[in-house]
């Protein structure tokens, strides 16, 4: 299955509640408050409902495709269960990988 990286941000001063419904039964939910920063990977073309308590209960707020909360570019996904290559990195990334590493 291929994922791909979103985030949503809660811009309200309100708890919401975050649903995201995605083909073949994906389902996450995540409680995020005021101003944070939700990340999160879903298979394409899923769909991210915001949900908030209201005085009658459960009130949806918006659905948003998750076309438009995409952190990365369109072309590049997660391979779940597939293998993972680790970068090819120039002569001088080296030399700054060792660095970081040491220190």
């Amino acid at each position: 299955m291929t994922l791909v990286s979103c985030g949503y941000r809660n811009s309200s001063d309100r708890m919401v509640i975050a649903r995201c419904l995605g083909p073949d039964q994906f389902y996450l939910e995540r409680v995020v408050f005021p101003f944070e920063l939700l990340s999160f990977q879903c298979p394409p073309e899923s769909e991210l409902e915001i949900w908030t308590h209201g005085l009658g209960g459960p009130e949806l707020v918006e659905r948003i495709a998750t076309d438009e909360l995409l952190m990365e570019d369109a072309s590049s996904t997660i391979n779940v269960g597939g293998s993972l290559e680790p970068p090819t990195l120039e002569p001088e990334d080296e030399l700054t990988a060792l660095w970081q590493e040491a220190g």
